[in-house]
């Protein structure tokens, strides 16, 4: 029987509460994904912060959790079977938890798999392309004199928040009335994207004003703004 100290990453992040879902992640735009899941659902969870600053999610022990060596990772010692059950990629933890919760993914299969796919626009194109918004404006590539890069992802990412834009004319979440994954997959996001990364003006984000509506009724709930804080930086 497999047991959560058999997870080599339990040994360097120790679990005070080992019946509970263990959340290795820091509140990055992917990372939040799961911590606001969890606020939202209720399941009972343990954070541990992992310092990608500082090379954490490339331990030898993180790794064997999650080869990939990204944040946010999760353990949930009450899996399928009552086995627990190791997972990675936010998008995957966030089906999951949705199952395992029975919220926040419709369960009429034609609305089940449209919430799906908004999910895998977050994750194919939402945050690849906000995210080197971010590198080439915020960060190292700031640095580079040749500013094609930047108005390359800038451009692209002023055509996904239309197509954000477009679907949440006349709708209050992505789904109609229906908060879901694919709401709280991309909140994170486009937050960061306007404050931590600071491209607000960059992006012309007043343009876009179904956006913006919907991420201040996001930012308005309280486990999204607790989970926005989890796992702290300090």
């Amino acid at each position: 029987m497999t047991r959560l100290s058999d997870f080599p990453v339990s040994t360097r992040w120790p679990a005070q509460h080992p019946d509970r879902i263990q959340l290795y992640s820091l509140n990055t735009p992917n990372g939040v994904k799961v911590s606001i899941m969890l606020e939202e659902t209720g399941l009972p969870y343990e954070p541990h912060l992992v310092d990608i600053t500082q090379g954490e999610s490339h331990a030898p022990e993180f790794l064997a959790l999650n080869p990939n060596g990204k944040i946010p990772a999760i353990i949930d010692p009450h899996g399928p079977g009552g086995q627990p059950l190791g997972l990675f990629e936010s998008g995957a933890i966030l089906m999951y938890l949705a199952e395992k919760s029975g919220k926040f993914l419709p369960a009429d299969p034609a609305r089940r798999w449209e919430t799906i796919q908004w999910v895998f626009f977050q994750m194919a194109s939402i945050g690849p392309m906000f995210g080197q918004v971010g590198f080439f404006n915020k960060f190292a590539g700031k640095a580079y004199e040749d500013k094609r890069p930047l108005q390359r992802y800038v451009n692209e990412s002023k055509r996904l928040l239309g197509v954000l834009d477009e679907r949440l004319a006349g709708r209050r979440w992505l789904m109609g009335e229906d908060y879901t994954i694919a709401d709280i997959a991309t909140l994170g996001w486009v937050n960061n994207l306007i404050t931590f990364y600071e491209a607000r003006e960059l992006v012309e984000f007043g343009r876009f004003v179904h956006v913006a509506a919907w991420l201040e009724r996001g930012l308005a709930r309280p486990a999204v703004q607790r989970g926005l804080q989890i796992p702290s930086r300090g």
